[in-house]
Order: structure tokens, then sequence, then C-alpha cells
């Protein structure tokens, strides 16, 4: 970040500090204003944005769910879909999808940490695999762009924020956990937290293995977090260590082309396409904070971190019908994040009316460094750097300017600088390809340089009013944008190198409007809202022909639809929570106009039951979920066969007698045979194409799983 840029931010900054002193002052004489909590690892929403449609998951309820991964404990939640590629072995290779965004899901679901941003740079899916799900505390989660204004960039389809547990003034204590289930999946989990005085620790260990679902579908996870805190009256510091290791085989799609009579889904549905191909991860990250009540009503936040994530691929040539052992490509890249994000928490009263504010800057400072080569080890073919940074500015004030009524409005405003380069080596291996008519020629050209910098603004405004304390109305407007990653800038080279990279995409920006009820009568708790997401400039991969398929800028698409979620406890021993979403995306301008955005169910839904039969020792738990049908990924002409709609059930029977805890649950119960992500052959291009040809990549049918394990003392 230049000098330009952190003197344009230098202005807003010093007004916060003297509001804040303000603030400090006006607070001190009004002594009847509470003091907040003091707890660094919750987000920046505090009681949530007004206006915007929430829901949590608690920890009970993770803990509860028969669903195997956190991401399928998410697709119970309306407006999240979630797709899999490496048939669903612990959650790995999965997208979270908020609101519709299909191929583009993970640059759209910002995901959160305790309150911190965990996106990395590039286009691969938040890996919610390496989370232990022991150290989770609750999910929070917020529809809708609201969150752009507190969280910066991609926070477009909504936020997802996990807060994990911390041993504060708890006793000494320790679990311990041991798993098995099909496909020979082994698993262990241990956990430990306590306090002792004003310090505290919580530490949580994973280790799994499983051959996996299909050929080529072997997996290895280590992973582990430390939580580890000094809490006072006055305010409190933290530090939060987590790593991980993760390997995978790559068993590609199965082969769908009627023209031929092969249909892989029926004749070898767990084969591999790709038996040798594999790819590993390689993570870690420290981050630190610290809190200070500065006065009665004014809370100062500093945190700050680092993280670094490796990740090496290897792929080898191979057809539906042929696999060989010759090296194809391969990928060997390094990415690093830091950040800085002080803040203020200010809460008071000014003319009768309660109000609270949260407001501060955030600094990111990303880089990435890729080797595309045609083996692991062997000379790179094209070397990729970037270095992106970015400083932005915020704050969010929310009112309650009658006892029923909230409102709420933000504004950010984010200069977000880029550097990228590459090189080509034609002298590496793979770089240059023979013709036996025309000799050889390079396989590639150099990526153009880009040195660029953009200012980026967006903003919310919300309010709910409360009728009756059984009966509120809520609603909201909101501008967001997204960034290119790095992939996608990547992306813009050519499969052949006709045309070199130029790294050059268009912003992505979204204007969000949001209306909806709150019902809540005894035992019974509902919201429904409707939304209608208009986008500009959305990234997205299109197949072009000649080759040229590349990321570009789409004409304007929009996202409309409604969630509904509901709750009933019945008694202490029974509950029941569902609901549902109706998803609408498409295309609304150019040729495209009128077609569905591929990879997006219309409708979706669930309803889970949680009946305690003997009240700890026995306990049943049912998920029942429907997905509808979706076009495929590519087919935007939508000429394709969609991905059919499908029902999952899961169940869990589970209970604790004494300090040991068991349950046993089975996933798919009723042995459904179904795939939710395929790619369409490229019609009406390609060498290859034709309506009905596609390649899926199947789920597994009726699995099971058996944990045990101790509690101490």
């Amino acid at each position: 970040m230049g000098a330009s840029s952190i003197r344009r931010f230098a202005g807003p900054l010093a007004v916060t500090t003297a509001i804040a002193g303000i603030f400090a002052t006006t607070a001190q004489a009004q002594q009847t204003i509470p003091l907040p909590g003091i707890d660094v690892t919750s987000s920046r929403l505090g009681r949530g944005i007004v206006g915007t449609s929430t829901s949590i998951i608690t920890a009970e309820e993770i803990a509860r769910s028969p669903s195997a991964t956190l991401q399928d404990i998410l697709s119970r939640e309306p407006g999240i879909q979630v797709t899999n590629l490496f048939g669903g072995v612990n959650g790995v290779g999965s997208t979270v999808d908020m609101r519709g965004f299909g191929a583009a899901a993970a640059s759209n679901s910002l995901i959160l940490i305790n309150g911190r941003r965990i996106n990395d740079l590039d286009l691969v899916a938040v890996d919610l695999a390496a989370i232990p799900r022991d150290s989770i505390e609750r999910i929070e989660i917020t529809r809708g762009n609201s969150g752009a204004v507190l969280y910066g960039d991609g926070a477009v389809g909504g936020v997802i924020n996990i807060v994990t547990k911390s041993g504060v003034g708890l006793p000494t204590k320790a679990r311990f956990e041991g798993a098995f289930g099909s496909f020979r999946q082994r698993e262990g989990n241990a956990s430990f937290s306590g306090s002792s005085g004003p310090w505290s620790a919580s530490v949580y260990g994973l280790a799994m293995n499983s051959d996996g679902y299909r050929e080529n579908n072997n997996y290895k996870q280590l992973s582990g977090v430390g939580d580890f805190r000094y809490t006072v009256q006055e305010g409190s510091a933290y530090l939060n260590l987590s790593g991980d290791d993760q390997d995978i085989g790559l068993p590609g799609a199965r082969r769908v082309d009627p023209r031929v009579g092969m249909n892989q889904l029926i004749t070898n549905r767990r084969g591999a396409t790709t038996p040798y191909d594999f790819a590993g991860k390689q993570g870690a990250s420290v981050t630190g904070g610290i809190t200070r009540m500065l006065a009665p009503g004014v809370e100062l936040i500093v945190d700050g971190g680092t993280r670094e994530k490796k990740q090496q691929a290897q792929f080898y040539f191979a057809t539906p019908m042929v696999a060989t052992l010759n090296p194809l490509s391969a990928v060997d890249t390094t990415l690093q994040t830091s950040s800085l994000t002080p803040r203020f928490r200010l809460n008071g009263i000014t003319a009768g009316i309660p109000w609270n504010a949260t407001t501060g800057i955030d600094y990111y400072l990303s880089s990435y460094a890729s080797d595309r080569s045609q083996f692991l080890g062997a000379l790179p073919i094209n070397r990729y750097n970037l270095m992106q940074s970015s400083l932005g500015y915020y704050y969010q004030h929310t009112a309650s300017v009658l006892p029923t009524t909230d409102l709420s409005a933000g504004f950010r405003g984010q200069r977000t600088s880029l550097r990228a380069s590459g090189t080509f080596n034609p002298d590496a291996p793979g770089g240059s390809f023979c013709d036996p008519f025309f000799g050889c020629f390079p396989a590639g050209v150099a990526p153009v340089p880009l040195d660029s910098s953009q200012d980026n603004r967006a903003y919310h405004v919300g309010a709910e009013h409360r009728f009756t304390s059984n009966f509120a109305v809520f609603g909201r407007t909101a501008q967001s944008f997204r960034v290119p990653n790095v992939d996608e800038r990547v992306g813009m080279a050519t499969p052949l190198g006709v045309d070199p990279t130029n790294f050059d995409l268009r912003t992505q920006k979204s204007r969000d409007y949001e209306g909806g009820i709150r019902i809540h009568v005894g035992p019974f708790n509902m919201q429904t809202s409707y939304y209608d997401m208009r986008l500009t400039d959305e990234i997205h991969f299109r197949f072009l022909p000649n080759f040229e398929s590349k990321n570009i800028n789409l004409d304007p698409t929009r996202r409309y639809g409604s969630e509904t979620m509901a709750s009933l406890r019945v008694s202490d021993r029974l509950r029941f929570k569902g609901g549902f979403a109706y998803t609408r995306a498409v295309f609304r301008e150019g040729l495209l106009a009128g077609d569905d955005v591929p990879l997006v169910s219309t409708w979706t839904g669930s309803a889970a039951v949680s009946w305690d039969v003997l009240p700890q020792w026995l306990t049943f738990d049912g998920v029942v979920r429907y997905v509808g049908s979706r076009r495929m990924d590519n087919d935007q002409l939508n000429v394709q066969p969609l991905i059919p709609a499908f029902y999952l059930v899961d169940v869990r029977l589970g209970g604790e007698i004494d300090r040991f805890f068991w349950s046993f649950s089975v996933q798919n119960l009723f042995d459904t045979s179904y795939f939710d992500y395929a790619v369409a052959s490229p019609f009406p291009f390609g060498f290859d194409s034709a309506i009905g040809v596609y390649n899926a990549y199947p789920q597994p049918g009726r699995t099971y799983l058996v944990r045990a394990g101790v509690k101490l003392p």
C-alpha cells in the first residue's frame, strides 16, 4: 500500500478517533449505560445486522447432527446449497453456496472464524473439513450482502461466522473420541480446555483416514486448533494457532455419452477416470488480539494475524476409456495472507435514544506464487506472481429510535491494489508441443503485467419494527462488491496459450433489497423473507470456441427468491426444526437473458427432529433434505439435461452413560443414487459437443459411522 493510499484513509481514521473520544466523555457522564461483554472471538455483528435474515446453529445441534460434515449441516439451512466433487469424503472439496451463485459460489459466500475472514485470494473454497467439529461453539449465518460493510469484498450471497470454544471460566476437562465407518473410515478426536485465574486454554485435534467412496479417493487429514487467553475485567488478550495437513486422491468424473451407449454412473459408478491424480494441502495460521475498555461504552479491539496455505496437485493424461501415467500438468502454489484489523465498539444514549456502533479499519496483504509445470519437481512452464493489498474503513450504526423500532446504517470505503506478473519458459518440460507436419511450437506466451488500484464502496440501511412481542417486520437495502480473485485473473489464459494472460477483470457489484417477518409464539418461532439482488459485471467462467475458454464479466444477472425457517419445541424432550427456500438465479440482459445460471436449485428444503427418548441415556435425531433439480455447469444456454432432484434421509442414535458417550449414525438411509455436480458438454462449441453428454461426480449411497468416547473428569 503506497503513501497516497494511507493518506487517503488517514482523514477518516482521525475522525473515528475523535468521535471515540467524544463518546467516551459522554459515556462517563451517563453511568446508567451497561458495560458490554468483552469477547474478542465474537463477530462484529453484535446482536446482528438490523434488517437481515439471520440464524444460528448451536454446538448442541452440531454434536447431535446425523450429518457427517459441516457442509451437510449448513445445507439444512434455507438459502444454502452445497456441491461436492470428491465423493463427499469428510466434505473435502465441497463448496457452500448462499443465494445461488453456482460455480462461483466460493467467491461469493464469505466464511469467518471468530469474526475474521478466512476466504483466500484464490478460487479454492474454504476447507471446512480442516475445522474440528468439537471446537465449534456456534455458527452465525447472515444472508445477503449487508455483511460487506463490516467485512469487505466477497460478502455477496452472505456471511457464515464460525465461533470457536474457549476455556474462559471453565474447570479443567478433556474429551477423547474414536470413530469408524464406511469405506474404512477411521477418526480420532481429542480436546482439552480449562482455566486458572485469568488464564485459560483450549486445544482440539483431529486425525482422519478413509479409503473414500470412489477408486483413487483415499483421504488423510490432520488438523489442530489451540486457543490461549488472558481475561480480566478491563480487557483481554488471546492467541489462536491452527494447522492442517491433507492428502486426497482425485478420481475425476463419470462419463455419460448416449451416442456410444456409455453411462458410467450405471456401469462403474465408483470407478476413476483419473486413477493417478492427487492433491495435497498444508495450512498454518497465527492470530492474536487484545481488547480494552477505554471508558464505559467504549471498547478498543486490536487483532491481527497471518496464515499460509501450500497446495500441490499432479494430473496425468486420461480419457473416459484409457488412463495413463503420462504427466499432463502440475500445480505448486504458496499463498500467504497477513492482516491487521483494529476497531472500536461504541454504545450510549443520545437524546434518550440507545445506540451502538462498530467502526474501524481492515488491512490485508496477500502474496501468491504459483508454478505450473508438466510434473511436480520439473521446471515451471508458467510462473505467476501476484501481490494484493486492501485497506478499508467502515462505520456501522444501530439505534433504537423507539422501544419497538431499530434502525441501522453503515458504510465502507475500500481501496484494493494489485501487482501481477508472470513468466513463460518454452524450454521447460511440456513448454512446447510438436506436430508431425508443422514441427514444434511454444505452448504458451508470457502474461501481460498488471499494476492497478481501485476504490469500491458498500453500504447498508436496515430497519426492524416489533408490532407486538410475537410479531415483527424487517427490511433492508445494501450494496456490495467482489474483487476478482487470483485464479480468475490467471484463468484469463487460454488452454493453448493463443492469447497472453492480461490478469484484467472488472469488479463485480450487487445491490440487494429484502423484507420479511418474524413470529414468536411460545415454543414456536418462524422467519420468512423475500429478496431481490441485481448484479453487474458478475465474474464467470465461460466456454468459448477455438479453445478460448476464459473467465469473463457477464451481462447483468439477478438473484431473487424467498427463505422460510421455523422451529417448534414441543417439550424439553422433543424438538422440530425445518425450512425451505425458493431460489432463482437468471441472466437478465444480453444474449442469455432469461436463462438460468447453472448449478442453482430452484427449490430446497429440510426437516429435522430431535427426541430425547431417555434423557442422556438414549437420543434420536433425524434429518430429511430435499434438493431440487439444477442446470449443469457449463450449460448457460439451458439445453442440456438437468441434474436430477433428490431426497436424503440421515438418522442418528446416541447417548451418555456417566463419562462415556456413543452414537451410531446412518447417512443416506434409503441408499439414494445421486450427484449434485456435473459438467455438461459445451454445446454448441467444441470437438465433443452434443446434447446429453456430460461428466458427473457421483456421491455415496448408504453409509454408517460409529462414535464412542470418554469425558474427563
